[in-house]
């Protein structure tokens, strides 16, 4: 082989190797945004690691739709506004689907219907019919579903007088149920069998009246093929034995 040759060969293998692994770093991973709180949907383990439903749902659909996926803590306040920025990629953290959400992003097919319920401590007297009398004291996750329900469809209406002390999480608020700083908290019916799974002493009181939430993920309204994707690995999830151990896994019904 002639030395101009071989040298010719070298440089295109060596631009080869560079442009690979060009490539391979910038390889796009999708960030999840989280809500670190949200037991069994997406919470924080004992070791500091992301885990729920959610969580290891993703996980399964990124690895069978070829993409890579990191989950990232965000506060649930902000995660819109955080997601239309471009810090996160999409929201897989137990979102309702609720009309002024959907006028600010795409939501993939609903996956879960979330039942809102009123819980108490286990020891609080208190019936169904009494928590909406005047002084009584709610707690609720602020940004939430339940809260924009509750301002919308009982906090205006005057005869129902009780106060509304909002959280940065419903953990927060249950915690506070049980430190009795308030009487009743609204949370998915799954999250307060969750803490009652892991020796929180509450009791679930029943609906407050707000209907179920739908559940999905949430895509910025430009990512048209991204939210395909996850509709498409969401398809295959939930027709296969993985999603029914998911559920049971997490105590999800």
């Amino acid at each position: 082989m002639k030395k101009s040759t071989f040298k010719g060969l070298l440089i295109l293998a060596l631009a080869g190797m560079v442009f690979s692994g060009a490539a391979a770093a910038e390889e796009k991973i999708y960030i999840n945004g989280i809500d670190p709180n949200y037991p069994p949907f997406s919470f924080i383990d004992s070791n500091g690691k992301p885990d729920g439903l959610d969580i290891e749902a993703i996980n399964w659909i990124a690895k069978e739709m070829g993409f890579k996926v990191q989950h990232q803590p965000t506060q649930w306040t902000t995660v819109i506004p955080t997601l239309k920025a471009g810090k996160i990629d999409f929201i897989a953290s137990g979102m309702s689907i609720d009309e002024p959400r959907k006028q600010q992003v795409n939501f993939s097919t609903c996956y879960y219907k979330t039942v809102m319920v009123l819980v108490a401590k286990r020891v609080n007297p208190i019936m169904p019919d009494q928590t909406m009398e005047p002084d009584i004291k709610w707690g609720v996750q602020r940004g939430s579903s339940e809260a924009n329900w509750i301002q919308d469809k009982l906090i205006t209406d005057k005869e129902k007088k009780f106060k509304l002390q909002e959280y940065d999480s419903a953990q927060l608020a249950l915690d506070d149920i049980m430190n009795g700083r308030i009487d009743v908290a609204a949370v998915s019916q799954s999250t307060a069998e969750e803490f009652k799974e892991k020796g929180m002493d509450i009791k679930i009181l029943g609906s407050y009246g707000q209907p179920d939430d739908e559940t999905a993920y949430a895509c910025r309204k430009e990512d048209t093929e991204f939210l395909k994707k996850l509709n498409e690995g969401l398809k295959r999830l939930m027709a296969s034995s993985t999603w029914t151990e998911l559920k049971t896994k997490y105590n999800v019904r």
